[in-house]
């Protein structure tokens, strides 16, 4: 189980080799009646694929959330200077802020956001903007790192963090003390298993037993971690 509610999703017969029912109600199908969705939001109905695309409603964006930005990418452009490149996770970011970059708390005024090569008054969750900031080299900053607003419960380094980890595929057991390289947002980090606490259930991330001796595929546990980095 998935736990998809099927009445909330479109069942749309296409052929992209062909574009039957893509953008257009196909001729070639008398025997499709449609589809149609049940929501709380209301429901929707239609016979092609482009609107079913334009039926599914957008997340709420928590734009009340303090900022987050992990960096994908710094660049150094001419006669601009500094520009770090990401998506907003979190949060809003305007020219004019004072952003500070975690794990390095390096701390910076943002002159101006861009996305597309248009400039922007606010970036909002799920743009992908770079920002230019001041007196700040492109030696300083790394993909990985995390802007935040300095005033606004800012990002700050984990000396170690408590994740919940879904064993997936690996070869053997996992025990105290395994350090794989974690792709934690941006950034890519050797993290030491410190102490498995507990196994849970992957569905309802009840505990199915306490500090097991190892973990294994299949297995979900709370674990604590250690970055061998910053991070």
């Amino acid at each position: 189980k998935i736990g998809y509610n099927p009445a909330a999703v479109a069942f749309v017969p296409i052929s992209g080799w062909h574009g039957d029912n893509m953008l257009e109600p196909s001729t070639k199908m008398p025997w499709f009646k449609g589809w149609n969705v049940e929501r709380k939001e209301g429901k929707a109905e239609g016979k092609c694929l482009i609107e079913a695309l334009d039926a599914i409603l957008p997340p709420a964006r928590p734009t009340d959330k303090p900022l987050r930005l992990p960096l994908q990418d710094v660049y150094k452009i001419g006669g601009i200077g500094t520009v770090p490149v990401g998506r907003v996770e979190t949060g809003i970011l305007k020219p004019g802020t004072i952003v500070v970059f975690a794990p390095a708390n390096i701390t910076t005024e943002v002159k101006s956001v861009e996305m597309h090569h248009e400039a922007l008054q606010e970036a909002v969750p799920g743009d992908n903007v770079g920002f230019n900031v001041k007196n700040v080299s492109v030696k300083e900053l790394r993909r990985g790192y995390v802007a935040g607003d300095s005033k606004n419960n800012p990002p700050k380094g984990a000396a170690d963090f408590t994740a919940q980890v879904i064993v997936l595929n690996h070869p053997g057991q996992i025990s105290n003390g395994y350090t794989p390289v974690l792709d934690c947002h941006t950034a890519h980090i050797a993290c030491k298993f410190a102490e498995i606490k507990e196994k849970v259930d992957r569905r309802t991330g009840k505990s199915t037993e306490e500090n097991p001796n190892a973990i294994k595929s299949g297995d979900a546990a709370i674990v604590n971690l250690v970055p061998s980095k910053p991070l």
